[in-house]
């Protein structure tokens, strides 16, 4: 696909992938690369523009992280952000030093009227800082654009050779009009045209895809989640009967979600493809029984899985390619040299032991999770599939504490169902970053209709988060969790009392085990 690109060389700053994400906001392909990219490499991708990311070193430190001199000289666009913009003064002349004093949070800003990178903006504007060092003096041939009372080089631009630089950091929402000047940037200063369009990523990919595998045999591991399920309608689409989709039911799923993935991509569905589905509810059951410690249970597990697929792979034969729906996030390169470690087909869990296959192909690993989901809305697939919340490998085997049996996952898939219905018809469902039901080991006396009873305790748990590394417990209205809570006790036999989890990550994660 002819396109235009962004590319994002990377310091070592925490926002990487979130000035990507901003850049493709924009309707512009963005990629994240490590600072010490090869500089032909680097021209071979013929960029648009670059951006430097922030970083925790000191340019002045030893063993700093510093691009080639020679970037500078390519005419392409650069735009250095917080590290990146002292990385740029430091190595063209300017000056670095320690801050007097150090601006972290929400501060206030004044622009020069007339730079670029400001077009639109408020003289007085309210920008995201985060740093100890400051350009006490801009390089020559620079124009400072924009300071703060207690750090003189806020912003500074050569717009004949095409270098721009802010101290602040514009991708985060703590920047007020912060979009409007990184689409400065991409649009007016890059001058790309933002035809980075969701359709055209999806016709394309198919296209591609067809000419790649033309009539080799594909086998795809499918769980129902949205990148496996984006990933084997793209296929479908590219080669119909030639992929074959493998769909282990281990009896952990959330209620009916074994039927709706079936109902989707099974013979009644939509799609062109060979549908496998094995229902190995019981077979699990029976390798957890007694089980109780969470690590040992994820094994278990997670080594079931790999034998059933090695089984029905045997019943194939040799196939040709593999697909993985690798996502961008997965393979994304750290930017200090260090390779994030691509999902290879060992992490699979083996299968190239049992399925003798040329190449893994991921139609996704270009894509950001939101883009996955609107790639799947061009595809067709369900809402309710595309906008599954997130769900472990091990399924409800981690949200039920203790030995897994088939009478509490009953208990823990009405629960869990009830608790998301509720989230949905108060329309809080898409604004949380993750919500579920679990099954504590705690059983507690109670009282129904007169009667003792002594049964188990339901945690509820719903965290807001943007990467899942931290979240916070949402705050769900009262009146929410009292009507949940009220349904669970009455509707689900075996519970008697609901909880709700307000441990944030850290010190607790956000499953259970």
């Amino acid at each position: 696909m002819k396109k235009e690109m962004i590319v994002v060389l990377d310091f070592g700053g925490q926002y990487n992938q979130l000035i990507a994400r901003r850049v493709r906001e924009c309707n512009v392909y963005c990629e994240v690369h490590p600072y010490s990219m090869e500089l032909d490499r680097l021209k071979a991708m013929n960029p648009r523009g670059i951006i430097f990311t922030g970083g925790p070193n000191s340019v002045y430190g030893e063993g700093a992280p510093l691009c080639e001199k020679e970037l500078f000289e390519l005419g392409i666009p650069i735009l250095g952000i917080c590290y990146g913009s002292q990385a740029m003064a430091y190595m063209l002349g300017g000056t670095v030093e320690t801050a007097p004093v150090s601006e972290y949070g929400k501060t206030e800003v004044s622009v020069e009227r007339g730079a670029a990178i400001f077009e639109g903006v408020s003289e007085q504007t309210i920008c995201w800082m985060s740093h100890t060092d400051y350009i006490s003096k801009a390089p020559e041939g620079f124009r400072v654009t924009a300071h703060t009372p207690v750090c003189p080089v806020a912003a500074m631009e050569c717009p004949e050779r095409g270098l721009y630089a802010v101290q602040f950091h514009p991708e985060v929402m703590h920047t007020r009009e912060g979009m409007k000047m990184l689409s400065n940037f991409v649009f007016q200063i890059c001058g790309c045209s933002g035809d980075w369009k969701m359709g055209s990523f999806v016709e394309d990919t198919i296209k591609s895809l067809r000419k790649k595998i033309g009539d080799g045999k594909v086998l795809c591991a499918l769980s129902g989640g949205v990148d496996s399920s984006v990933a084997a309608v793209l296929l479908s689409k590219a080669i119909g009967k030639q992929l074959t989709c493998v769909f282990v039911d281990h009896g952990l799923l959330r209620k009916n979600e074994g039927d709706e993935v079936e109902a989707v991509f099974g013979p009644a569905g939509p799609y062109e493809l060979n549908f496998i589905r094995v229902n190995a509810g019981e077979r699990y059951y029976k390798k957890l029984a007694g089980v109780t410690e969470p690590e040992q249970k994820r094994k278990i597990i997670g080594e079931e899985f790999i034998r059933i697929f090695e089984e029905e792979a045997r019943k194939i034969g040799a196939v040709d390619y593999l697909v993985q729906g690798t996502i961008y996030p997965d393979v994304i390169e750290s930017g200090l040299g260090k390779s994030a470690v691509i999902k290879s087909h060992h992490n699979v869990g083996g299968l190239p032991d049992v399925v003798d296959f040329k190449e893994i192909i991921e139609p996704l690993r270009l894509l950001f999770k939101d883009e996955v989901r609107k790639a799947g809305l061009e595809l067709g697939i369900p809402e309710y599939l595309v906008y599954r919340q997130p769900f472990p490998g091990p399924g409800l085997g981690i949200r039920i504490i203790g030995e897994v049996t088939a009478e509490k996952v009953r208990i823990v898939q009405e629960a869990d169902a009830i608790y998301r219905e509720e989230i949905a018809k108060a329309g809080l469902d898409r604004g949380l970053g993750q919500y579920f039901a679990a099954l504590t080991n705690m059983r507690s006396v109670g009282v129904m209709g007169d009667y003792r009873t002594y049964d188990y305790a339901v945690a509820l748990r719903a965290v807001n988060t943007s990467d899942f590394m931290t979240a916070d417990a949402s705050e769900l209205p009262w009146k929410v969790l009292a009507v949940t809570a009220n349904r669970i006790v009455n509707e689900v036999k075996g519970v008697n009392r609901v909880l709700y989890d307000l441990t944030s990550k850290p010190p607790g994660t956000v499953e259970f085990e």
